[in-house]
């Protein structure tokens, strides 16, 4: 195993920080990524409008979010499980999933870790796989 080099610690703040637009409704704040020197793990927020979601999709890591506000749909291998705030899922690679906000109008976020700096989304429809990292350059 290599060694770790040094980073800069730092405070990361949402509000001050540019969005990268998904599509339909969604989009991605970056907070932990390589750039900042991340070497173990990638985190940020995804912002849904009312009624948005993102597609059902897989990850060639484990992945946690954390419902930070709102109410959220998640699909975790075919099942729906309604989420509120400070509810928590944890889906291993591999697994189909996705979220979607429960409601038409009130907006959602919420907070999504990556247990890889080198994560992954395929899209089930498509099989079309791209770096989580690089939507964030959008």
């Amino acid at each position: 195993m290599s060694e770790s080099k040094p980073f800069p610690s730092v405070v990361l703040r949402p509000a001050e920080l540019s969005a990268a637009d998904r599509g339909g409704g969604a989009r991605t704040i970056p907070l932990v990524s390589k750039a900042l020197g991340a070497e173990v793990f990638l985190n940020g927020q995804t912002l849904f409008d009312g009624g948005a979601g993102i597609p059902l999709h897989t990850h060639n890591c484990p992945e946690s979010v954390v419902i930070l506000e709102g109410e959220a749909i998640v699909e975790i291998d075919g099942a729906e499980h309604h989420l509120s705030t400070w509810d928590t899922t944890y889906v291993d690679a591999g697994v189909p999933h996705r979220f979607r906000n429960a409601s038409a109008t009130a907006p959602m976020r919420i907070l999504w870790t990556y247990a890889s700096v080198e994560a992954t989304r395929t899209i089930v429809a498509t099989g079309t796989t791209t770096r989580v990292d690089a939507e964030h350059r959008r």
